[in-house]
């Protein structure tokens, strides 16, 4: 029998609270070394990171070759599990194929992104995709059993292992490139062999009586969507992310890419701190939910929940954001602010759009998917390199984030119609969002309009902030029951 709404609501808000509980302290550790961080590194080796960054999540976004996907979606665990399996042969596979594609082709990539300083970490990016392609492999098993408190841990003492290294470097002398890469390493690697060791604890007896040649293979052809066509597809909307660390660089240099690294770490932060954990917990329940008949309920519930989370923190860096930068990250990192506020009302937009993008694989409408990621990676190519030629960093994301707004705009309103959303439901939910942050956001205004100095410009969106949050949780039935959910599942 199914279960009720408010049961199902209650259920999905204490994974998702579990999630957050970890994610919010994994990310609280890398935010509170910020400011040391970018005191200690400059804007450069900031750069390197993200151009390292950008090549391995290109790469190692096919290592499970999508597999890992399929692993949410058989009834009997035993498929399941070969599909892990799978996922995890595949990630072998991928990861050794990128030694020779390096070996013959970082050279002339590295010349034409104009980083040749790069070139003596490109043998990490192997070793790179493997541990997270297995980490990518094992997380969608993890919240296939519902253990979501396994990955938080894994998320806490990877953001440890990753802060710890990165300040450890910079305090010894040795705040490069480099280090920050090197850490990266280090804290996904552990991460990988939290969670691994936690799923080898507790399911090792069901994957050994399992896992067989016979049943991947089986599982391989049932899902041969996932890698024909979600991988193009993937593979297309990584590179389309990706793209303005590598165009950057090639058009201006590697500072400019540091600059933008930090404002788009900023305003990823949402995503990072809930966004993230709704996106997995909602692509377990939307399976269940699409074979009961109340799939479009539960899309617009999360479509609803998603904008008054992320409208204050996104919103509030267009009013302050060079100011915010200049208080937190120091002087030399205000033209990382105007970055962001350039691209905060797209990363609004991609903020309410990334966590459902898991529609496409739960109505298999992949091709569909494919279509739009392939009209997001042209528009952004060109909006890009039309900025890159006109000689100004500020001109080259002001495009970039207009096609966004347009191309993630158009996403939202497929997905609610794919869904069963009426328009009508979607222009109430945005527009209700919006009348309530305009009451906090003209104070901002105002406060800056009277020449408020950086400090009491922060200070203040701080406070506003606390209570928004605090009014929408008071308020809100769904996000009261995400607050209130902290020990009602174990």
């Amino acid at each position: 029998m199914p279960r009720s709404e408010p049961s199902r609501a209650s259920a999905f808000a204490a994974d998702v609270f579990k999630l957050v509980t970890g994610t919010t302290l994994a990310q609280a550790v890398a935010v509170l070394a910020s400011p040391l961080l970018t005191r200690l590194y400059g804007p450069e080796a900031f750069g390197f990171l993200a151009l390292f960054i950008s090549i391995t999540s290109i790469l190692g976004v096919v290592a499970c070759m999508r597999y890992e996907f399929a692993i949410m979606l058989p009834q009997e665990d035993r498929e399941a599990a070969n599909l892990l399996a799978l996922s995890l042969l595949s990630v072998a596979v991928v990861s050794g194929l990128t030694i020779p594609a390096l070996y013959f082709g970082g050279d002339p990539l590295l010349s034409l992104i104009r980083a040749p300083g790069l070139a003596p970490y490109l043998v990490l990016v192997p070793p790179y995709i493997f541990v997270s392609g297995v980490f990518l492999a094992l997380n969608y098993w993890n919240s296939r059993t519902k253990h979501f408190g396994r990955l938080s841990v894994a998320r806490v003492t990877s953001s440890l292992a990753t802060v710890g290294t990165q300040l450890g470097a910079g305090f010894g002398g040795y705040a490069t490139g480099g280090s920050l890469i090197g850490a990266s390493l280090v804290g996904v690697s552990v991460s990988t062999g939290v969670l691994g060791g936690q799923i080898w604890r507790d399911d090792r007896a069901l994957l050994r009586g399992s896992i067989s040649w016979r049943g991947m293979l089986e599982g391989l052809r049932r899902y041969k969507k996932f890698p024909l066509i979600d991988s193009g597809s993937a593979l297309l909307n990584t590179a389309s992310w990706q793209l303005p660390a590598f165009l950057l660089a090639a058009f201006f240099s590697p500072v400019v890419v540091g600059f933008y690294s930090l404002g788009f770490m900023v305003l990823q932060l949402p995503m990072s701190l809930i966004g993230s954990s709704i996106a997995q917990v909602f692509f377990q329940r939307a399976a269940e939910a699409r074979s009961d008949g109340t799939f479009s309920h539960l899309v617009e519930n999360v479509f609803r929940l998603l904008i008054m989370i992320g409208i204050f923190p996104i919103l509030t860096v267009t009013i302050i954001g060079p100011d915010l930068f200049a208080v937190v990250f120091g002087e030399n990192w205000t033209e990382a602010g105007v970055y962001a506020q350039i691209l905060s009302v797209w990363a609004f937009v991609w903020f309410i759009s990334s966590p459902l993008s898991t529609i496409w694989a739960v109505l298999e409408k992949q091709t569909f998917g494919m279509r739009v990621t392939t009209l997001n990676f042209v528009t952004r190519v060109g909006s890009l390199i039309l900025g890159g030629m006109s000689g100004s960093p500020v001109v080259a994301l002001s495009l970039f984030a207009g096609s966004g707004i347009l191309v993630y705009g158009y996403l939202n309103v497929k997905m609610m119609l794919f869904s069963g959303v009426r328009l009508l439901d979607v222009r109430k939910h945005v527009l209700s969002s919006l009348r309530l942050f305009s009451l906090f956001g003209v104070l901002l205004v105002g406060l800056k309009a009277a020449g408020a100095g950086p400090t009491i410009l922060v200070v203040a969106a701080c406070v506003l902030g606390l209570i928004y949050y605090l009014y929408i949780a008071r308020t809100d039935r769904t996000v009261r029951s995400l607050v209130s959910s902290l020990g009602s599942r174990t």
